[in-house]
């Protein structure tokens, strides 16, 4: 069981308006087992849909879609103190139920009958596909199977809420996290009926067709999948390492503490914060840098003396052997991956969490750096950083910032289109398009290859900028380096997870 409207603050909201000659209404018929809408018995068959997940000037196509397949309201997300007194109707239920992919329909909605012995039944979260983490292969889930209990559960006179309808994307640093610790990738995908861009799929059309069957189907034409495009190949040079931005970067300025404080503690909410101390002794020989108490969160990026030596990783990687002399720099970049969203780990402090040791001895004398990277790049500060052009192949392992810019034709109709971007070669980091932050790349580990470009962003007018963020290792040591826009999407490479190459099939125990 579950109540709707709590946590994330989902809510329903009904697409068509109310009967004439009445205010409107909406309520429980526990004589009926059924709701009704201005007075009318009602059966609702929703989807969800993320609005802060779709680009704005996107949202009348995929409501339209949504509407165009059949369903007769939408759930969605409302923000804290906003855009509900505009809404026609506001649905908050009590009790449903949350079925996944292949359970018993008529088992699960005996449990709601058990807790509920009247009233409407209640699927608020039927789920579609799922979500993806960095290091598992891409969801899946057969359209067949869908439809079949979709039907099932229709069949039985169910409210049903198809989660998700469609995903989109977790553009900038907005992706989550689930417990024990997986992030999610930047696309939200979700396999759902509408893809991450928006495209009709085999999936939208076979719940369609179950529809039909109990409703009638809105008439006239499904607005099509949206063109894409492929923009090519896009030359990038080497701005300027991280660490030797600091003045470009940090906004607030550094912040100085004997030990390391947390995101929330320097009142940074996403992205990176660059630790830096000293070795407080000569270290001839490798010597354990740790996390002991497996306080990095999420993912640190260590140098000394401007080399790269390693990375810790949040319940990966707790130890780095580090060398150096006594006074040597010691430059510490963690990086936010996305906090956990539910649970009894919901509170996901950021950073460094607790100390650090070098051998037995705790680190002490921290200076912070709290990053505005994207602030940075919107005001073109980055712009001002020299490139270069020689290769320094140890400096490409330290996080570093390149550029490069392409020109869209104005002359060819239809211009400027979606797109994706991928990065061959390049190993982690995050991706911003003419200032907007798309969001993080990581096709080392997987699935998601391509990162989904909305033709919003993109100009005719004047050059594109891309700006990347390269923290391990760019392509540039032995040559020129590039990105290569695309018009197809890569969401489901072999990933490699613990060491291993692995490719997984989604499975309905991943719903329970």
């Amino acid at each position: 069981m579950a109540l709707l409207g709590s946590g994330s603050m989902l809510f329903l909201l009904l697409l068509f308006g109310h009967s004439l000659g009445g205010p409107p209404s909406f309520s429980v018929d526990y004589q009926k087992d059924c709701f009704r809408k201005d007075g009318e018995a009602f059966r609702y068959i929703s989807g969800s849909i993320h609005y802060s997940r779709i680009p704005r000037v996107y949202w009348k196509d995929r409501l339209l879609k949504m509407y165009m397949a059949g369903l007769n309201a939408i759930q969605t997300q409302q923000s804290q103190g906003q855009v509900t007194h505009r809404s026609p109707q506001l649905v908050r239920l009590s009790l449903c139920v949350l079925i996944p992919l292949g359970a018993n329909v008529t088992a699960a909605f005996d449990a709601q009958r058990h807790a509920e012995p009247r009233g409407p039944l209640v699927n608020s979260e039927f789920y579609t596909g799922w979500l993806d983490h960095w290091g598992s292969a891409h969801s899946v889930v057969p359209s067949a199977a869908v439809a079949k209990s979709l039907n099932e559960m229709l069949a039985l006179g169910a409210n049903v809420n198809l989660y998700m309808f469609i995903g989109g994307t977790n553009f900038g640093y907005w992706n989550g996290a689930n417990d024990p610790y997986g992030a999610q990738p930047t696309s939200y995908d979700y396999d759902a009926p509408l893809t991450e861009a928006g495209d009709l799929t085999q999936k939208y059309f076979a719940i369609r067709e179950v529809i039909k069957l109990y409703h009638k189907i809105p008439a006239g034409p499904i607005p099509p999948t949206t063109p894409k495009y492929a923009y090519g190949t896009v030359g990038m040079k080497k701005l300027q390492a991280l660490s030797d931005a600091l003045e470009t970067l940090s906004f607030s300025g550094p912040v100085a503490s004997k030990y390391p404080q947390t995101f929330i503690e320097l009142n940074q909410a996403f992205g990176y914060v660059l630790y830096r101390t000293s070795l407080p002794v000569n270290c001839n020989t490798p010597t354990p840098l740790s996390s002991p108490l497996n306080g990095v969160h999420d993912r640190a990026y260590v140098s000394v003396d401007g080399v790269a030596v390693g990375i810790l990783e949040r319940n990966k990687v707790i130890t780095v052997n580090v060398t150096g002399k006594a006074g040597s720099r010691v430059d510490i970049l963690v990086e936010n991956m996305g906090r956990i969203n539910y649970g009894s780990h919901i509170n996901d402090f950021k950073g460094l969490v607790t100390n650090l040791t070098l051998g037995k001895d705790t680190l002490t004398g921290w200076t912070m750096y709290s990053l505005s990277i994207d602030e940075a790049v919107r005001q073109g500060l980055l712009d001002e950083m020299r490139p270069t052009d020689s290769p320094q192949p140890l400096a490409l392992y330290l996080p570093a910032f390149y550029a490069g810019s392409f020109i869209i034709p104005d002359g060819i109709p239809d211009l400027p289109q979606d797109t994706y971007i991928q990065l061959p070669k390049w190993r982690k980091g995050q991706v911003w398009i003419n200032g907007f932050n798309l969001g993080r790349y990581w096709p080392t580990r997987g699935p998601q290859v391509t990162l989904f470009v909305p033709a919003n962003i993109l100009s005719t007018a004047a050059p594109n900028n891309v700006t990347v963020l390269e923290l391990e290792e760019a392509p540039c040591s032995s040559g020129p380096c590039s990105v290569e826009f695309t018009a197809t999407p890569v969401l489901n490479a072999t990933v490699q997870s613990q060491g291993k190459w692995q490719r997984r099939l989604f499975s309905k125990e991943d719903l329970v």
